[in-house]
């Protein structure tokens, strides 16, 4: 693919449908629609795609989506192992869910992870998936904490080495992955059930909750998915995923270049915050290249507007597709 001559030949709202990874809908017309009319750039996939179908019947339907969009789609899925698991929950796809990331650290260390994200990354890669939202860059010591099963430790050097491993042999497979959640989840509460707020100091992230995700980038991690937290000593106002200052520490200051990504816009961190306004145009304004929702009916005409209007300039746009494009390139090789 030639990233400039590609970019060039689409529209605009072709290019503000490439910024949109939205979980598939139900109705089978309505998700073809997705593709065709809102020029939409993947597809997230829920437990509920995988259930009551086969190998076969899955990779057909998405083979089906592939073959009517003009820009191949990045089709993802959760696949963490532990408690967030898509594919792996039905026998169809594997006789038993995968491990999470504490069971393979204590059963066999690294080597277990590292065969761990192989055989996660053949599964996915074989059904028509090419992006994995993992490895969870997060970090807790608290076992009542809502994070803390899907986590790797508690420990900045350990949780780094896990990092690494991933992320290398996810590269090595060819398969998309995404560090979460940027900048650390910390002992937080739910972002899916309400607003959390992070009082922790700078120096904690520096010390501590950024290791991990410094790790992921130095392996070649090619998307930082950001959370929804309210990060008081980086951004007191706006929540992570929305605001200027987080995505300028992971672009300046930690020299991300890859693609930036927001945790699903429809969760009530985010809806609780925003109202009845369309984050999506907040989201692109602070960095994003990726948009995660569901509500792509409302959230990209916003979008469109926003840059028909002079809110959002067409270039942001530009350089992000720029970004989507270019990693699409890669794994579609």
């Amino acid at each position: 693919m030639n990233i400039e001559q590609t970019l060039a030949s689409l529209t605009l709202e072709q290019k503000i449908g490439q910024m949109f990874v939205v979980r598939r809908p139900q109705d089978d017309e309505v998700a073809m629609k997705a593709v065709t009319d809102y020029h939409i750039g993947g597809f997230t996939l829920y437990a509920v795609d995988f259930a009551n179908r086969t190998p076969e019947s899955l990779r057909a339907l998405l083979d089906s989506y592939q073959a009517a969009s003009p820009v191949p789609m990045f089709i993802a899925v959760d696949c963490e192992g532990g408690t967030v698991v898509r594919a792996s929950k039905y026998p169809a796809f594997r006789s038993e869910p995968f491990p999470s990331p504490r069971e393979l650290i204590a059963k066999g260390g690294l080597d277990a992870v590292r065969e761990d994200t192989i055989e996660k990354a053949d599964l996915l890669l074989d059904l028509g998936v090419n992006f994995n939202y993992a490895p969870v860059c997060d970090m807790s010591s608290d076992p009542d904490c809502f994070i803390f099963k899907r986590t790797a430790s508690g420990d900045p050097e350990e949780a780094a080495e896990f990092i690494k491993t991933v992320v290398t042999a996810m590269n090595q497979k060819g398969i998309v992955g995404s560090l979460k959640h940027f900048p650390g989840y910390g002992d937080n509460v739910d972002t899916h059930t309400q607003i959390a707020h992070d009082d922790r100091d700078m120096d904690t992230f520096l010390t501590r909750d950024l290791a991990p995700f410094r790790a992921g980038i130095d392996a070649g991690a090619p998307v930082v998915m950001v959370a929804h937290n309210m990060v008081t000593c980086m951004d007191p106002d706006i929540p992570a995923s929305l605001s200027p200052a987080v995505h300028k520490l992971l672009r300046e200051d930690m020299g991300f270049e890859g693609l930036i990504m927001t945790d699903s816009l429809d969760m009530n961190a985010i809806t609780l915050y925003t109202g009845d306004r369309a984050s999506a145009v907040q989201a692109v304004l602070s960095g994003n290249d990726l948009l995660c929702c569901s509500s792509y009916e409302k959230q990209y005409p916003a979008v469109l507007e926003a840059v028909k209007d002079g809110t959002i300039p067409e270039k942001m746009i530009d350089n992000a597709v720029r970004r989507v494009l270019a990693l699409k390139s890669r794994i579609t090789q």
